[in-house]
């Protein structure tokens, strides 16, 4: 199915450009990127792992799709896995986080894959002239949904630039009229403070984590360019997507449902999402809440008027003293304060066994620990105020490009013991 798609798509516009990779200066119409992928030779094994960062993934995964492999991505430097016994009918592995890290995958159809394809082309208004602008992993669900298959299944030409430097993206961006960019917080965050965030780039995205409102804000005030907050996850692809046109007022907002995606909320108040993209189960262990069109995830939400505002995640909620408080709200009322750049708020064991946790701030900010406690005491009740402070120089992300509160508690408490 998603070959003969690709064979549609590369035949209807065989003499467009598809493919230029600034790395090596080559370039492919979408005519020559399909002799490639015809002429690709695909491994003898029933599963392929496209990886890297470059053209060869490209040419891998269509080898793996005109063979009929099973499809499983990886990160530059990731070491292929023994797949055996795949669920039936599926040809896509993503890989994602089992409870307590251990790497598991969610298995989906070609029409689960082409479903959020075409929900994420539809709701963003992806365009043929305005390519993407490839900075993003291929091999990470948001990268290739919004890089990969686009390009594949909908004919939107994708430009790789090597890496997400200041200068690499002004001038790899420069060589379009314009562009769609798809990225995440920190990088537009590093591209602004750079003053490089390309003239030419009509239609911002991030995701990955949530965006900050000040920095959407600020960008905009500063560039007039509004940058459109995403919400996805690897089991069901994309969720929520805030397609206003001037920055939100609240970081809660994730945004309206994709087109074609149904959210409701379960009794505890979780957000669960039902489309034709929701993957078809979790690899190697099945686990309910996943499967037939629905997925149970695990942020809190509430649904008005038709928006997404998330409210935390069940597992992250800070118990203090019996009163639970999410480390999202406190993260909201942080960031409203000018000099705070970055933050990451979560529980610790507390010495006092009547209050359960300890609230910690791990702050990015030219203020001092006692500006912001008066700072948070305006909009917070004192118990919601952290009592733990450790002011840093910067909030590093994991391997998957994301802020961990787990990688950070430990961080923090190898700190308190040394």
């Amino acid at each position: 199915m998603l070959y003969d798609h690709w064979r549609k798509v590369a035949a209807g516009r065989r003499n467009e450009l598809a493919l230029q990779d600034f790395a090596s200066g080559r370039r492919w119409t979408f005519a020559e990127l399909f002799a490639q992928g015809e002429s690709q030779a695909a491994g003898p094994a029933a599963t392929a792992f496209p990886q890297g960062h470059s053209p060869q993934f490209i040419f891998d995964l269509l080898a793996a799709w005109r063979e009929n492999q099973i499809v499983c991505p990886l990160e530059a430097g990731q070491a292929p896995l023994e797949i055996s016994r795949p669920p039936p009918n599926c040809v896509h592995l993503k890989s994602t986080s089992g409870t307590g890290g251990l790497a598991r995958f969610v298995a989906f159809t070609a029409g689960q894959l082409a479903a959020d394809a075409d929900n994420i082309v539809a709701t963003m208004g992806l365009r043929v002239d305005w390519p993407n602008l490839g900075v993003i992993s291929m091999a990470h669900s948001y990268g290739f949904s919004n890089l990969v298959l686009p390009l594949l299944l909908h004919g939107i030409p994708l430009f790789l630039a090597p890496a997400p430097l200041p200068e690499i993206v002004r001038r790899a961006a420069g060589t379009a009229v314009a562009i769609t960019l798809p990225a995440v917080p920190p990088l537009w965050r590093a591209w602004h403070e750079a003053g490089a965030i390309p003239a030419n780039v009509r239609l911002a995205i991030s995701a990955g984590a949530p965006l900050p409102v000040n920095l959407e804000q600020t960008i905009f005030a500063t560039w007039g360019l509004k940058i459109h907050n995403f919400l996805g996850a690897s089991e069901c692809g994309g969720i929520a997507y805030d397609a206003s046109a001037t920055p939100r007022l609240d970081g809660a907002l994730a945004g309206s449902p994709l087109r074609n995606v149904a959210l409701s909320r379960d009794d505890s108040g979780g957000l669960v999402v039902q489309s034709s993209a929701v993957g078809e189960t979790y690899w190697p262990e099945p686990a309910s809440g996943l499967g037939a069109g629905r997925f149970e995830t695990s942020d809190l939400a509430e649904l008005p008027d038709g928006r997404v505002f998330l409210r935390g995640r069940r597992s992250d909620e800070i118990n203090v003293a019996g009163r639970k408080v999410s480390p999202e709200s406190i993260e909201g009322e942080l960031l409203k304060h000018p000099a705070v750049r970055e933050c990451l708020v979560f529980g610790a064991p507390s010495r006092d066994a009547e209050r359960t946790e300890t609230i910690v701030a791990v702050v990015v900010a030219g203020a001092t620990e006692a500006e912001l406690k008066r700072f948070l005491l305006q909009g917070l009740p004192a118990w919601q105020v952290p009592r733990e402070w450790w002011l840093v120089e910067a909030l590093a992300a994991n391997h998957r490009g994301k802020l961990s509160r787990g990688d950070w508690r430990r961080r923090w408490q190898a700190e308190k013991k040394s």
